[in-house]
Formats: structure tokens, C-alpha cells, sequence
């Protein structure tokens, strides 16, 4: 069946002297760079009104134009994998996905993805754009998700990302006691030397994230993290440029380690933890239909709430 999708964005001032190929591949992230381009050299994608080539140099200020007939291409399998489902409407579903689970097909996870597990769970799904995901979290990383239902929800979500309308909020250990939170306004670009990395970088994409301490241990914090962007990594790459990286954390992180004096309990709890120990606590938003504002929330992990719990009880017995 197909479907149009009928959407504007705006360009950034900072994007200013950048490819219109490359601009366009961070206003629509659900799009490959190779379709954008056809669909700008066929006239589905116009500037201020114009039809223009990929390779023209943008000088920021410029409105976007996507209009396109989107048919089911969709080749991801459908799998019948669990699904903790927050929220369901006509518009939306909200998830808990659970640390380990990729979120979208890639090199070296071709399929058990979320993806595959939307697609079973609602086949209408295969007529959005990676199955109506719009953001998303990294496989080590837990906590909830938002997926659009409808080619109006997914506009909107795309909208308020770009807007940066969309509230994140996560919750991290890291390494070392923090006095007081703060705010990281650092931009974020690919690292100089390892394209596999994301790092602070002067020539990177704006990025801002807020800290606030919930909770001081002697060699560590539990902190609340809200997110004014969403780059690639940016709470993972943030922490670790303050010199506190989240703990867990396989690429910014470095080796595990372990205080010296601490009891065999928080010990094993640290030991046991696989994964970086960050978790997507709550979600604001728009609702597509309404315009009302919601506000989703997901437990912590248990795993995570273990640590903690291993945390304070460390704390308690050294007093």
C-alpha cells in the first residue's frame, strides 16, 4: 500500500557550507544518504521551493521540502521476540528495551533485533521508515523508546527531535565523586582517528547535556542526565571528556575498575555488570493526535538497581 510522507525541516545556521547530501542525512536519520540523493535528483526533495542537486552547498536558513510515495520495502523479517510494551495508541508504542537488545539491523546483528520485533508485533509497521523508529538507544544501554504507529506520528517525533522538543532523561553511574552536577555544552563529531568512536570535537554537531548528582559514593556518583540533543553516544562521550565516564562503558570507559577497600558485595555486583550502566529513565513528549504533553517512565534495570543496591550497602558497612 503507499503512503506519502509530506514533511519540512529547516537548515541550521551552523550547517552553513556543508553538502545539501550530507545536511540531509541529519534532518531525516531514518533515510539512507543514497536515497536522499535520488529522491533530491528526482524532485522529492526541494529547497526553498527548487529543485536542486545533492552536491549544492547549503548556506543555512533554507527550508526543506520532503514529499515522497513510500511503499512497503521492507526485507527485515518479522521475529516474535519479547516486547515490554509501556504505552500502545493508534500513534504511538512505547517500549522498555532491555540492555543487549540492538535496536535495528547492522553489520554483525542482522536480525533479533527491536526491529524484527515490531514488525511481528504489528506488521502495519513495514510501511514507516525503519518501522516507525525514530531514535534510538544503544545496544549496552537500556530504558525507554518511542516508536510512531502512523506516517503523522512519525513526523511529529521526527519534528520534535530536530527541535530538540523531546525531553530525554537518563540516569549513570560514573566513575569518581562529583561535587556538584553541571552542564556539558560540547560538540559532538566523529573521533579524529577511530570513525568508530564519537568524540568532542571542534568541528562536531552542538550537543548539550545537563548532571545533576542523585546520589555520592566514595568512588562514585549516581547522576541524573537530561539531554538538550541527541548525538551519537553524547551522555557516554560527555561523561568521559568531564573525566567521569559511565561505568560499564566498553569504547569510553577503559577496564573496569575496582575500588580498593570495597567488600565482596558491591565487588561481584561490579564484576557482574555487562554492559555500561546507563539507562533512558523518562521520556517527554508531544502526542501526535492531541498535542497534549506526555510523560512515559520505565523502572530501572535490575541489574543496575542490584549495583545501587550493592552501592549503598557498601557505603552503610564502611561507616
Amino acid at each position: 500500500m503507499a503512503e506519502t510522507i509530506d514533511t519540512t525541516a529547516r537548515i541550521d545556521a551552523h550547517d552553513s557550507g556543508r553538502r545539501l547530501d550530507q545536511v540531509l542525512c541529519d534532518l531525516f536519520p531514518d533515510y539512507s544518504r543514497s536515497r536522499l540523493q535520488t529522491w533530491t535528483r528526482e524532485g522529492a526533495i526541494r529547497v526553498d521551493g527548487e529543485t536542486v542537486k545533492p552536491s549544492m552547498r547549503v548556506r543555512g536558513g533554507e527550508e526543506i521540502e520532503l514529499k515522497v510515495v513510500l511503499r512497503d520495502e521492507s526485507t527485515i523479517v518479522p521475529q516474535d521476540l519479547p516486547l515490554d510494551i509501556v504505552h500502545a495508541d493508534d500513534d504511538l508504542l512505547v517500549v522498555n528495551k532491555p540492555a543487549g537488545l540492538v535496536v535495528h539491523p547492522a553489520p554483525g546483528n542482522p536480525d533479533r533485533t527491536l526491529q524484527n520485533a515490531l514488525l511481528h508485533f504489528d506488521p502495519n509497521l513495514g510501511s514507516l521508515p525503519r518501522a516507525g523508529i525514530v531514535h534510538r538507544l544503544d545496544k549496552l544501554t537500556s530504558g525507554v523508546m518511542v516508536v510512531a504507529r502512523s506516517l503523522r506520528a512519525h513526523a511529529s517525533l521526527v519534528e520534535q527531535l530536530q527541535s530538540r522538543s523531546m525531553g530525554r532523561e537518563y540516569v549513570a553511574l560514573v566513575y569518581e565523586a562529583l561535587i556538584a552536577g553541571g552542564t556539558v555544552d560540547a560538540p559532538i563529531g566523529r573521533h579524529p582517528s577511530d570513525r568508530l568512536r564519537m568524540a568532542v570535537v571542534s568541528g562536531g554537531k552542538p550537543a548539550t547535556t545537563h548532571y545533576r548528582v542523585q546520589e555520592r559514593f566514595t568512588d562514585f556518583t549516581w547522576l541524573k542526565l537530561k539531554l538538550e540533543s541527541g548525538r551519537t553516544h553524547q551522555s557516554r562521550v560527555h561523561m568521559a571528556h568531564l573525566r567521569h565516564p559511565v561505568v560499564g562503558d566498553p569504547v569510553y570507559g577503559g577496564r573496569l575498575r575496582l575500588p580498593a577497600g570495597a567488600g565482596a558485595g558491591l565487588l561481584g555486583a561490579l564484576q557482574a555488570l555487562d554492559r555500561q550502566a546507563l539507562h533512558a529513565r523518562r521520556l517527554r513528549l508531544r502526542h501526535p493526535a492531541s498535542d497534549e504533553e506526555q510523560v512515559f517512565e520505565v523502572p530501572l534495570a535490575a541489574d543496575l538497581e542490584a549495583l545501587l543496591v550493592a552501592l549503598r550497602n557498601d557505603a552503610t558497612q564502611s561507616v
